[in-house]
C-alpha cells in the first residue's frame, strides 16, 4: 500500500510540473470598473461593471464581469445582464430596475475592453411621483500605455 501511494505521488508530482505554463509579465496593464444604486419609496436598483486588462509580448488578454441586483416591497423588479465578446472587443452590459406603481428606481451599466482602452460607465435614476427625478452618471475610461 505504501509503495503504491508513493508512486501515485511521484506521477502526480511529475503530471503537475509538466502542466504548469510560465507566467509572463504584463508589459502594460489596467484596471476599470464603475458602480451605481438607486432608491425611491420601496423600490432600489444597483448595477457594477468591472474589467481589466494585461499586454504582453504574446498579446493582450482582458476580463470582464458585470451584475445587476434590484428590489422592491410591493412592485416588481428586474435586472439582467449580457456579456458578449468578440475579436475586437469584449462588452458587459447590467440593467437593474424596480417599480412599485408611479414610484421607480433603475440603474444601467456599460463596460468595454477595445483594444488598449477601458471602460465603464453607470447611470442611476430614482423617481417618486410629483418629485424631481435623481439623476447619477459615473464613468472611468483607461488607456493603456504604449508597450
Amino acid at each position: 500500500m505504501r509503495k503504491l501511494l508513493s508512486i501515485s505521488a511521484v506521477a502526480l508530482a511529475v503530471a503537475f510540473s509538466a502542466a504548469t505554463a510560465q507566467a509572463q509579465d504584463c508589459n502594460a496593464a489596467g484596471t476599470v470598473g464603475s458602480a451605481g444604486s438607486a432608491a425611491a419609496g420601496g423600490t432600489s436598483a444597483s448595477t457594477l461593471g468591472t474589467a481589466g486588462a494585461c499586454a504582453t509580448d504574446d498579446g493582450t488578454t482582458a476580463s470582464i464581469g458585470s451584475a445587476g441586483s434590484a428590489a422592491a416591497t410591493d412592485g416588481k423588479a428586474k435586472s439582467r445582464t449580457k456579456i458578449n465578446e468578440n475579436p475586437n472587443q469584449l462588452k458587459a452590459q447590467s440593467k437593474a430596475q424596480a417599480m412599485d406603481k408611479g414610484t421607480f428606481s433603475k440603474s444601467m451599466t456599460k463596460t468595454r475592453v477595445k483594444g488598449d482602452e477601458l471602460q465603464s460607465k453607470t447611470r442611476t435614476m430614482s423617481h417618486v411621483p410629483g418629485e424631481k427625478p435623481v439623476k447619477s452618471t459615473t464613468e472611468n475610461n483607461i488607456l493603456l500605455p504604449a508597450q
